[in-house]
This record gives C-alpha cells, sequence and structure tokens, in this order.
C-alpha cells in the first residue's frame, strides 16, 4: 500500500514538519514492514508555473515537428516568454507546466535560456516524467481551464510529497486503505482519527434497482446506488489525480478516477456500470457450465461453476470482486451511473482471482477481507463526488441487499495475557485503552469481554488481542530474556550416539552433507537394484515435489551419490562426503493412513490406527569417497581412495558407537561383487561397504574407482550402551613374533586373522597383517598372508617356550579352520 503523507493528514492531525521518514520509523515498531519511503518532487525547484498557450509557430527543415510557442507565465503583459518544444498535444489558449530559466528538475536538470532549432527557447513546457509525477512522455501537461497564469505549479500539483510503501500482510487487510492507514497513525501519535467513512447514509428504500443475492455464502451484501445525469466532458480535478497517482494507480476517467479513489480511501472496492447497458435485476450467483465473459481488459473468459458473477437478464457482467464485464463498462458518453458496492467471501474471490491469472486492485483487497459494514458509506462517498465533480444528481432511492448481520462475537481475555506472553506487566488501563484504539468495544474488570470492530475480521481469540497490545505497546520493550533448559533434561542416548559418529567422520576427514529424502525408479535402474529387492519396496508419496522421485528413501546412497557428481562437475576432484538420516521402509502389510478429522482430538484407536500405518523409520550413516585420500608432498606420494577406505570409515562409526563389526566378502548392488564387504554385529548384517560397480559409476556419472558405505546405526545402538571397560596396562615387555601362512586365494584374510586370534589365546594383545605375497615362489592358486602378532601377560615376562607355544596354536587353529600351511 502506498500512503502518500499529504492524504493521511487530512484524516489525522500529523506534528508540524513531519517527514516520511519520521513516520515509517514510528509504523515500523507497531508492526508495519515499510519497504521503501519515496521523496516526490525531490531535487526540484522552481520557478516552475502555470503558462497559457497564446500563439504556436511550426518549425520546418528539421528531422521531427517543431514548434516556436509564445507563452504568458505571469500576470503582466510582459510575461511572455518564446519556448521551443517538440509535442503536439496541445494548443492556442491550453494552460500549461513551464519549467523557467533557474528552476532545476528532477535528475539535477537544470533550465536555462538556451539557443535551438534557431530560436532561443526561454524555458521549458514540461511533460509528467519530466516532473517525477509518472512515466508519461508521450506530451506535456495540459492543465484545467481554471488555473490561474503564474500559479506556482509545484503547489498545484502537489508534486512535493513523501509516499511510504508498505507492504501489508494477508491478515490486516485494513491497511489497504487510507482510512486503515491513518486509524494506525493515530494510534502510533495519540492523536484523534477524522474516519472517512463515518457519513450520513440513508436508510435502504424501496424502488431502487432490484438486486437478487442467489448465493448468500458468496456475497452477503450488495448495496446500488445511482447517480443521472453526469456531464461526459468533465474531468477529474487535479488533486484527485495526483493522489490517485501517488498511489501507484493511472487516472482514466472521472468515474473510474472516483471508484478507485474511494476504494484507496476507504478500503472498499467499487464498481461502476453504465446504467444504460444494464438488463433487468442483477443477480449474484455462481457460473454455470460453459458460460463465458468479456472482462474489462478485452479477454474473452471461460467461467468455472466456482466463480461467483454479476448477472443480469443478459447473462454474466462481470467477475464478482475481481473485475467487471465490457458489455456494461462506462464510458466517455456515459451519463448515467449503478454503483457496485458489496462484500463477497474472501476465499472464494481468491480462487477467481488465481485460476483466471487476473489480480487485480479490488480482488487484492476482497481476498483480505475488508470491512462488511463500510460498503453503504464507500457507495455514499462515490455518489457525493460523482454530483460534486460530475455535477450529477443522485438517485433518491437505495438498494442494500443482505442476507446477514455483520455482528462479531465477544471474546473474554484476561487484563493479564498480554503481559504473560510478552514477559512485560501492562496494567489493565493500558490493556483496554490499546483495544479501543484499535476499534473494539471492551467490558469488564479482570476479564475483559472484546468484541471486534467489523474491519478486524483476523481478531478471533485471546491471543490476536494480546499480540494487538504488545505491538501497539513496541514490539521493542519486550526484554531479551535466554531461555533456560529444565533440570534433568539433555541430550538423549540416540542423540549424543549420533554426534558421536558425526565428530567421528569428520575428523576423519569426511564433509556432512544433507540431501532430500526422495528417489526414484531411475535411480534404483541406475544403482541396478533388482526389482525384487526389498529397496525398491518404498512409499509413494500423495503429491510429490518431482514426478521423477516420487518415493521416500530406502537408502542414503542416491542422495550421496547425486552430491558427489554435482561437486565433481563442479571441479571437485577429491570428495568425502557423509551424511546422517532416516530412511523410510513400509511396513508388510500396511494400509495407507486414514484421514482424521480437525473437528477434535484423535482417539486412541485412532492414533493406534495411524501408528500402525506409519513406515518404519530407522537412521542410517552413509559415506562416498572418490579421487586422493592421501595427497602427495614432500612427505611422499600420495594414495588414492580404495575400497578399504569405505570399509575403514565403516570402522570409524562402530567404533564411535562401541562396537566392532565383522568384514565378510559379499555381492551386493550397487557395489563390485569382487570388492564389497558385508559388515556385521553379532551375525546381524549393519551395512556394506567397498568399491562401487563400474558399470553403476557409468550410469550415475562418476569418477572411476569411487566408494561407498551404508550402515544402519539403530543396529549399533545397544552396543553404544554396553558400559566401556578399559584394559590393564601392563608394565612387562612386549613380544612379537610374525606367522606367514599359505592359503588359497578364496579365503578370506580376515577368516586367517580369527583362527589365529582364536588359537593364539588370552596372551595375544594385538594382530596385523602386514603383508599379502602372490607369485611364482608359491603355488598357483594360492597367497601368502604374513601376520605380526603381539603377545604380553599382565603378570610376568613370558619365556621363548610360552611364545613359541602360543606361536604353533595360532597356527595350528589356522590350518584347521581355512587350511592353511605354514609358509617355509
Amino acid at each position: 500500500m502506498r500512503v502518500p503523507l499529504s492524504w493521511l493528514r487530512e484524516y489525522v492531525d500529523l506534528p508540524e514538519g513531519l517527514t516520511g521518514r519520521e513516520l515509517a520509523e514510528r509504523l515500523i515498531p507497531a508492526g508495519f514492514e515499510v519497504e521503501t519511503v519515496h521523496e516526490s518532487g525531490a531535487g526540484l525547484t522552481g520557478p516552475l508555473v502555470v503558462g497559457q498557450v497564446l500563439e504556436i509557430e511550426e518549425l520546418t527543415g528539421f528531422k521531427k515537428p517543431i514548434r516556436y510557442c509564445q507563452v504568458q507565465v505571469g500576470p503582466e503583459p510582459a510575461d511572455v516568454r518564446g519556448i521551443v518544444c517538440g509535442a503536439r498535444n496541445f494548443a492556442v489558449g491550453d494552460k500549461i507546466v513551464a519549467a523557467l530559466p533557474g528552476a532545476v528538475l528532477p535528475g539535477d536538470f537544470k533550465i536555462a535560456a538556451r539557443s535551438t532549432y534557431d530560436h532561443v527557447s526561454d524555458g521549458m513546457i514540461c511533460s509528467a516524467r519530466e516532473l517525477g509525477l509518472g512515466e508519461d512522455h508521450s506530451g506535456i501537461i495540459v492543465l484545467p481551464t481554471d488555473v490561474q497564469v503564474g500559479a506556482d505549479a509545484i503547489e498545484l500539483l502537489g508534486i512535493r510529497d513523501a509516499v511510504l510503501d508498505i507492504a501489508v500482510t494477508t491478515d490486516r487487510g485494513y491497511c489497504l486503505s487510507m482510512r486503515g492507514m491513518a486509524r494506525e497513525a493515530a494510534i502510533v501519535y495519540g492523536r484523534t482519527l477524522r474516519d472517512p467513512a463515518l457519513l450520513d447514509v440513508p436508510a435502504p428504500t424501496q424502488g431502487g434497482y432490484p438486486v437478487v443475492l442467489a448465493d448468500p455464502l458468496g456475497c452477503d451484501r450488495f448495496v446500488a446506488r445511482a447517480v443521472r445525469g453526469i456531464d461526459p466532458l468533465a474531468t477529474s480535478p487535479l488533486w484527485l489525480q495526483r493522489r490517485i497517482q501517488l498511489a501507484g494507480m493511472r487516472p482514466i476517467s472521472l468515474i473510474v478516477d472516483i471508484t478507485n479513489y474511494v476504494m484507496l480511501e476507504i478500503g472498499q472496492p467499487l464498481h461502476a456500470y453504465d446504467l444504460g447497458r444494464l438488463t433487468g435485476t442483477i443477480t449474484v450467483r455462481r457460473a454455470e457450465a460453459g458460460e463465458k465473459l468479456t472482462t474489462l481488459d478485452d479477454a474473452e473468459r471461460a467461467l468455472d461453476p466456482d466463480d461467483l458473477l454479476i448477472t443480469d437478464e443478459s447473462g454474466p457482467i462481470g467477475l464478482a470482486g475481481v473485475m467487471g464485464g465490457a458489455s456494461t463498462e462506462v464510458h466517455a458518453g456515459t451519463v448515467d451511473v449503478l454503483i457496485e458496492a458489496a462484500h463477497f467471501d474472501p476465499g472464494s474471490i481468491s480462487r477467481t482471482a488465481r485460476r483466471h491469472k487476473l489480480q487485480s486492485e479490488a480482488s487484492r483487497r476482497f481476498e483480505r477481507s475488508v470491512d462488511p459494514n463500510a460498503a453503504a458509506a464507500a457507495a455514499q462517498r462515490a455518489v457525493d463526488l460523482l454530483v460534486l465533480l460530475g455535477y450529477g444528481t443522485a438517485a433518491p432511492e437505495v438498494t442494500v441487499a443482505s442476507t446477514r448481520p455483520h455482528a462479531a462475537a465477544p471474546i473474554v481475555i484476561d487484563a493479564g495475557l498480554p503481559g504473560r506472553v510478552a514477559g512485560l506487566a501492562y496494567p489493565r488501563e493500558t490493556v483496554v485503552r490499546r483495544l479501543q484504539e484499535v476499534g473494539c468495544t471492551v467490558e469488564g474488570a479482570d476479564r475483559l469481554s472484546v468484541t471486534p470492530p467489523s474491519w478486524r475480521p483476523d481478531l478471533t481469540d485471546p491471543n490476536d488481542l494480546a499480540e494487538e497490545v504488545i505491538r501497539l505497546e513496541g514490539y521493542d520493550r519486550i526484554p531479551m530474556r535466554l531461555p533456560v533448559a529444565p533440570r534433568g533434561r539433555g541430550l538423549t542416548l540416540r542423540q549424543r550416539l549420533h554426534r558421536r559418529v558425526g565428530h567421528a567422520l569428520a575428523d576423519a576427514g569426511y564433509v556432512e552433507v544433507l540431501n532430500y529424502p526422495f528417489v526414484g525408479d531411475a535411480e534404483f535402474d541406475a544403482m541396478g537394484v533388482p526389482a525384487d529387492d526389498a529397496r525398491r519396496d518404498a512409499l509413494a508419496l500423495v503429491n510429490p515435489i518431482s514426478d521423477e522421485q516420487p518415493y521416500l528413501r530406502t537408502t542414503l546412497l542416491p542422495g550421496l551419490f547425486a552430491t558427489l557428481r554435482r561437486n565433481v562437475g563442479r571441479g571437485m576432484t577429491d570428495v568425502a562426503l557423509f551424511e546422517t538420516g532416516l530412511v523410510y521402509q513400509p511396513r508388510p502389510g500396511a494400509s495407507a493412513p486414514p484421514r482424521l478429522s480437525v473437528a477434535h482430538r484423535p482417539s486412541d484407536e485412532e492414533l493406534a490406527v495411524l501408528e500402525a500405518a506409519l513406515p518404519d523409520q530407522p537412521r542410517h550413516v552413509a559415506a562416498v569417497l572418490t579421487g586422493a585420500r592421501e595427497n602427495a608432498g614432500w612427505w611422499g606420494a600420495g594414495r588414492e581412495a580404495t575400497w578399504a577406505d569405505a570399509v575403514e570409515a565403516a570402522r570409524t562409526v562402530a567404533a564411535a558407537c562401541n562396537a566392532e563389526l565383522t568384514v565378510d566378502q559379499a555381492q551386493y548392488e550397487p557395489w563390485h561383487p569382487g570388492r564389497c564387504a558385508v559388515l556385521s554385529l553379532d551375525e546381524r548384517i549393519v551395512g556394506y561397504a567397498g568399491e562401487l560397480h563400474p558399470k553403476v559409476l557409468e550410469a550415475l556419472g562418476l569418477p572411476p574407482r569411487t566408494c561407498a558405505m551404508e550402515l544402519n546405526l539403530d543396529v549399533l545402538v545397544p552396543a553404544s550402551e554396553v558400559p566401556v571397560t578399559a584394559e590393564l596396562v601392563s608394565g612387562f615387555p612386549l613380544a612379537s613374533v610374525d606367522v606367514a601362512l599359505v592359503v588359497s586365494q578364496e579365503v578370506p584374510a580376515a577368516d586367517v586373522e580369527s583362527a589365529l586370534v582364536a588359537g593364539a589365546g588370552p596372551l595375544l594383545e594385538a594382530i596385523r597383517l602386514f603383508d599379502v605375497y602372490e607369485g611364482e615362489r608359491i603355488e598357483q592358486g594360492t597367497k601368502s598372508l604374513a601376520f605380526a602378532l603381539r603377545l604380553r601377560a599382565q603378570d610376568r615376562t613370558l619365556k621363548a617356550d610360552e611364545v613359541a607355544a602360543v606361536r604353533e596354536a595360532a597356527v595350528a587353529s589356522a590350518t584347521r579352520h581355512t587350511g592353511a600351511v605354514l609358509r617355509g
């Protein structure tokens, strides 16, 4: 809403010398977003006067038509200036705006006498754009004939003004009017409001223009007033045109300008019909199948059965609350008009405006709700202006079609509620005063009965009233206090676990990302997931954001792959990412969740049914990495990421959860069948890790040798609950022994290691695989695995025969379980 300061002063006695920026500073703490304050006429200085064209000499021989005009710019006969002008929209005798030498126009455009087109131009005849009054540059301003030659045009045109551009929220539709903003200005300055809607309105009469409300829910009030005998040559006065321009609209004609002016002033949209073009009774109803309407913008629109229409016996003549029809619009020869001031259902108007992509000033106000009790006053104001400015005669008949009274229900509020909400004490007198300033009727002592005004349909409960008190007292007065956490509460075990996992992976060089939890069949296809895989049994969304991703994810990998591809595409060659989040696994046999009523709290049975329909939502952690895991430098050669790094990332997560994973070879999409590990805890599969299959990398557009891992964190939670027991540190010396075993190439090194650990017994402190050999020195189809065993006792120094016995027992166990042979 654009609010001219000069117009606002008509309804509120604001302080003398108040600037637009000072007013904005007072409105902002009251809850209004003032986007800009435009200083109209800034930088303009006179002399800028009213002139009258005495003679026009047409100059020829130039590329464009040029006129040399003799202009009377003052009361004396000698006050005549010769001015060169190229505009063609004025004639001898017309009164114009002349900028004389010494004047400065907006944009620091200085006026001086200068020689041009073989003549001396002693000033300039101005257009609207040159004065900052609009963008019209097609011709100069032609003033009414009754203005005085030599008068100050700056004051006459109201060029200097401050205009506040205020972003009005949807719940404050009353502020889309000068009446609403004047009320707010009166409150913040403690002044009295001169309400423009307080007019003497005649009572409804018989014999007015017939109106039928066939859809009382869509339109519950319709006021119709007729004005006859309007002078078709009458034009809008300058003050009216200027106010409409400052408010952001374009002057069109007297009748249209008056309806727009009243809408801006009171907030009630009006529509003017050419009375001679109406046929029979006006009926407000819904559209019928196949009906069409040509609106004022000359567009033919196919109507929807939900559209609310204004009709007469000829058919539709307007989209109610949005735009009128072309068949009954006023025109240059209109002498009799019918003024419509109605109250429409906000939801209906909003749907119609969006359906037809037709946002108008009227629909903008109706969909935010207008004051239903202002319709009669707005119609009367328009009638008065048409009589005053258009020299018409108001018809004595007044039509008011109404289906129900507009009386708001009282709201009971504790006088201390605003203070409790704000954390600041407000005396009862302050609460009552602020609510009365808003327009409410207040009764009672400690418990107040508050009746909101008709222009505030957003006030429906005690908290709304408390907000009004708080905002008018000033949001800036609310003290800032940090909330105090209740005792005995903090992070849960799962929350602490998730944080430990995130910190562990971040310490290992991974970067956390967050992805949308949506997947599609194309991603499962690219990953090579079989058709019968449980991961394809995904929960379908009723209203997905994208048709390509209509399901909730059952794995974190697709989102990580997309993020990795995006980073690689932007030049990142060494990337390591991780994500923790929920996956969604539909329960077998679960039905679609029921739609619960919002009229009451669901019963325990309904909640149980809803709970049974929800999918299982375990929390997973996944990681992907590609490129260099260790960069090259002065310290030596670098190292590319391999499947072992993905396994190590899983081990890092398990260590943060106080668990140790068992690693076995596996085949599971989307991993490479020879470089995939299944990760287990107590014989329960936790996840998978390894290098991705080359076909998957090609389908997803990822670099070669990209690796990934994914774990079910919920399986690791119980392990994290087991208390960590610190091992005793022995002060006795360490005994190291190496074992080289030859096994078949199909035997996993992890199986050999497990057998060695089982055979070595309690004296084994640590074991490490330090060499794998396949070559001509051993039998073809076998491999040599070299392990380093660290032995130590807690109570003694180990003897050579004890160390030898442990080594022999470990080798025997490996031979027994894996067929290993001690390498000679």
